[in-house]
């Protein structure tokens, strides 16, 4: 292994609002262990809304794909100026291999080739050891790992900042009754549950366990979509607030008594600010993607048919969120009703 110089890091994960989550606790553990160590973030501009100002992310170079080629050719200048002394790339996307061979940096930390999709293993000059497919978080700290750095304890830091404090008090303060934060929809069509179901599970909220459904999200027209859907068919009365931005989503989950969604960002969130979440698991494996170490016991798992068992897997399934029931919801409601309620 290369010397451990850990003065100057840049990180590359630059998309999904899940992997963002992730990678939290691998910058809180290396500034846990190098306190004057200056890590560089490569972020599209919605995760960075997300991290932004975080105490343990020094600098974030934006990658705005909209840009096109351009984007690449501003992060690539911005990364050749600096020195690090590692670049860590947790993307296995051809993007982020481009950057990463381009960045100027000699030592750059890199998955495996088997778990490195779109030949990353080409770009990068250190790979982690070859291992087989895990959550990821835990593949996250394998790099840690690398770099002689102690993972644990894992630390997000998420939030609510303190002078979001006023904000998530002057939104709580709207209901008399605990509130339950459900994200109507996601990016990906195979990772959506039915508005017709969640319009049932809202109306069970509301009248077997006086709770509050807020429908959250953002604020597509498949998402406002959704949510007319959801109010048309529920006797219950939602209250909806769709765009509210991520660091606004923060305080309103850390705000919930529950958490209900599919595999997407809200869902990591709840698991970083401790918050009992229903995962919606039917279009990948929850042992990978799923709420990682907490509230396995509220998993709702269409993506493995019963009694069926193996390694974990990373493919996904187009059709495994039609085999979630509004029964298999209630299940799980009782089981938040028994062990968590008024105790988060």
């Amino acid at each position: 292994m290369s010397e451990n110089k850990l003065d100057r890091i840049c990180i590359i994960m630059m998309s999904a609002i899940g992997d963002t989550v992730h990678v939290l606790p691998v910058i809180n553990a290396i500034k846990r262990q190098h306190p004057s160590s200056h890590i560089t973030w490569v972020l599209q501009p919605g995760p960075a809304t997300l991290v932004r100002e975080h105490p343990a992310v020094d600098e974030i170079i934006i990658f705005d794909r909209t840009k096109g080629v351009r984007a690449f050719r501003e992060v690539i200048s911005q990364l050749r100026a600096r020195r690090f002394d590692v670049l860590i790339n947790l993307q296995v996307y051809l993007k982020a291999g481009i950057i990463t061979a381009l960045s100027g940096t000699q030592r750059r930390l890199g998955f495996d080739r088997a778990r490195a999709r779109d030949a990353n293993w080409l770009f990068t000059s250190e790979r982690i050891p070859a291992r087989g497919i895990r959550h990821v978080q835990d593949q996250y700290f394998e790099f840690l790992e690398q770099l002689g750095i102690e993972p644990e304890p894992a630390e997000w830091g998420l939030g609510p900042w303190e002078h979001e404090r006023q904000w998530q008090k002057e939104f709580a303060s709207q209901f008399e009754r605990p509130i339950a934060a459900i994200v109507v929809a996601t990016s990906k069509v195979d990772r959506d549950w039915p508005p017709e179901k969640l319009a049932e599970v809202c109306t069970i909220l509301d009248e077997k366990y006086g709770v509050q459904p807020v429908l959250v999200g953002g604020d597509s027209a498949k998402e406002r979509e959704a949510v007319s859907t959801i109010l048309r068919l529920t006797r219950s009365k939602p209250h909806v607030i769709l765009g509210s931005g991520l660091r606004k989503l923060v305080s309103i989950i850390d705000a919930s008594a529950l958490v209900i969604a599919p595999d997407t960002g809200p869902l990591h969130m709840s698991v970083a600010l401790n918050r009992p979440v229903i995962a919606l698991m039917g279009s990948s494996d929850a042992r990978r993607t799923g709420p990682w170490r907490r509230f396995h016991d509220l998993v709702i798992d269409a993506f493995h048919k019963p009694g069926e068992t193996g390694p974990i897997s990373g493919k996904r399934l187009s059709d495994g969120m039609e085999r979630i029931s509004v029964a298999d919801v209630a299940e799980k409601l009782e089981i938040w009703n028994e062990r968590y309620r008024g105790k988060s």
